[in-house]
């Protein structure tokens, strides 16, 4: 990861680490690198860079200093206005826009905010590509043979211009309802928006394919994104779905590239779960490539037995669905994702995608002719506990021979009844402590057992 940008983009509190000076920096060099590089190949015209944003107050502040800055680098800026990560991806990649980018901090509260950088086949922005526009941040850019000390403006007819883009999230929105095998006529199902990105899209699609849709927390005011909505909060779905008498429910986060579920009983049915549920499905079809689902390292020790039982393969990455996608496609795979709902199906999209994410739920729902609840039989889920513990230095903290002794003992003793997983966050100064086994009583010993074994060698702050 670098200065700014992590592995969902560069993310921050709305002006104050991540600034509208910022995002005006970041247009500058996305429309001046681009349009360098068409004309490079001998290719006339501007760059073409298509935006969206989610639903957050600060958002058209971000939007507006991006296109200021991609415009007076000779850039012309398509505006898809609110709508959601995947859609972004994916009218990229298919109306051949040199990169996207999306505005959103995701499952953030609404004071946060983010920039998502996408390249042309609709995939998170090449390192490469973020290292330049960092150096460029700091100014020390270095690019095409030599030191830019400022980038230079676009001058007379080569500025750039703004155009309204909301026939591409139009087309997205079709794309969706295309992939509805079944009528969902006679199913009736919750959506939960967030009151974030997907509250003027998600509704449509299920509606189109005939369910009798209903929906909550899709209206949005600018602070109200992920407020006691959305996958962050599952618990209001889960009322909503009983209350109701619903068939299944179904969550999205703020940009809504990632989804849970709700069963008919009120069940939360995790990316894992749906990782399960799809992955059978596929196998049972002979359609799961390499035999092989793509998960990260912090997938329920139950997914695993649950794919030995049905003899499907599985791959661990790092935490992040850009590892995941990264692996699926230097390895073939075609389905892959995280518990947090991330899924990515790969032949449909180069993102996760919670509205896709949950039509292929749909699809195994109606094909196999049970509820979610059934289809969820024979995955157990393991009680799992997680611990944060803010240390001095992570990886002192998590090299330290003793710490180390304290997570071999808990191995020993979990056997192959469960896992523990020690290791750094990505963008804080924490150590994560997570145990997995058959009781939560048994996972909350071990995890405090190493927790107190980093608090006695001094590494807490």
């Amino acid at each position: 990861m670098g200065k700014y940008f992590g592995t969902d983009g560069f993310r921050g509190e709305a002006n104050c680490n991540l600034t509208a000076d910022h995002a005006y920096k970041v247009g500058r060099f996305l429309g001046w690198y681009y349009t360098q590089l068409k004309r490079r190949s001998g290719t006339d015209g501007p760059a073409r860079i298509v935006i969206g944003k989610d639903t957050r107050r600060s958002s058209y502040m971000f939007e507006y200093s991006l296109v200021g800055g991609l415009v007076a680098s000779g850039a012309d800026a398509y505006l898809l206005h609110v709508t959601t990560t995947p859609s972004v991806a994916y009218v990229v990649r298919t109306e051949g826009f040199d990169c996207g980018i999306m505005i959103s901090a995701s499952h953030n509260p609404f004071y946060d905010n983010g920039i998502k950088l996408i390249n042309s086949f609709g995939e998170k922005m090449d390192e490469s590509v973020i290292s330049l526009v960092e150096a460029y941040l700091d100014g020390a850019l270095e690019a095409f043979g030599r030191r830019w000390e400022e980038l230079p403006l676009a001058k007379r007819d080569m500025i750039g211009r703004t155009v309204d883009h909301v026939a591409g999230r139009n087309r997205y929105i079709g794309y969706l309802i295309s992939l509805g095998l079944y009528s969902f006529k006679g199913m009736k199902v919750g959506l939960d928006c967030a009151n974030g990105a997907s509250w003027n899209i998600a509704k449509s699609v299920f509606d189109a394919l005939g369910a009798k849709t209903y929906v909550i927390n899709a209206d949005p005011d600018g602070y109200n994104i992920n407020m006691n909505a959305g996958s962050t909060h599952i618990e209001v779905l889960q009322r909503f779905v009983v209350d109701n008498g619903l068939d299944v429910g179904f969550a999205y986060d703020g940009d809504a590239d990632r989804c849970l579920c709700v069963d008919e009983k009120g069940n939360v049915v995790t990316g894992d779960h749906i990782l399960y549920i799809y992955g059978k499905y596929m196998k049972d079809r002979g359609k799961l490539l390499g035999n092989t689902v793509v998960t990260t390292i912090m997938s329920n020790f139950g997914l695993y037995k649950a794919f030995d039982e049905l003899g499907i393969g599985y791959a661990k990455t790092a935490v992040g669905d850009k590892y995941v996608y990264e692996y699926m496609m230097q390895n073939g795979c075609r389905l892959g994702g995280e518990q947090s709902g991330h899924i990515i199906f790969s032949k449909y999209a180069s993102t996760g995608d919670g509205i896709l994410t949950s039509l292929k739920v749909m699809e195994v729902m109606k094909a196999r002719k049970k509820t979610l609840s059934q289809l969820c039989e024979g995955f157990t889920f393991y009680p799992q506990v997680l611990k944060n513990v803010r240390v001095a230095d992570k990886a002192a903290a998590q090299g330290d021979p003793d710490v180390q002794k304290a997570v071999s003992e808990v191995t020993a003793k979990l056997g192959d009844s469960g896992r523990i997983l020690v290791r750094e966050s990505g963008t804080e100064p924490v150590v994560r402590v997570m145990v997995e086994a058959e009781s939560k009583a048994v996972c909350e010993e071990y995890v405090d057992y190493v927790v107190d074994a980093i608090r006695r060698k001094g590494h807490t702050v």
